[in-house]
């Protein structure tokens, strides 16, 4: 499994239009996206704009699948000018749970 962890600032008089933004993408991923497992979206909790995106996808594949995403396209345009600099992001490959563990979680993602 793919797991990537994104650092995004934002100009601060766009913080909470950023929220509402990355909540359509987060739902959307997780709703209409079965290659992807977790979407969480955090805020910093001593520096309010910066902002951290934690992913879970099946393989690069259903990655490149979220990006041409209306959802993903939708917020990407809404957002980019928003940002305070460039995004960071860290690639990883998850250890746990398993890819088992990610796929028995997916159901409750679903129920909120």
């Amino acid at each position: 499994m793919l797991s990537i962890f994104v650092t995004i600032t934002i100009k601060p008089e766009f913080r909470e239009r950023f929220i509402e933004a990355s909540f359509g993408d987060a739902t959307g991923s997780v709703k209409n996206e079965p290659g992807c497992f977790r979407f969480d979206v955090h805020e910093d909790e001593s520096k309010p704009n910066i902002f951290y995106l934690y992913e879970v996808y099946t393989d690069q594949a259903a990655f490149e699948a979220h990006t041409k995403t209306p959802h993903y396209l939708q917020w990407r345009s809404t957002v980019h000018d928003w940002f305070d600099g460039e995004a960071t992001v860290v690639r990883m490959n998850t250890v746990f749970p398993s890819e088992g563990g990610w796929k028995k979680q997916k159901p409750h993602l679903l129920n909120w």
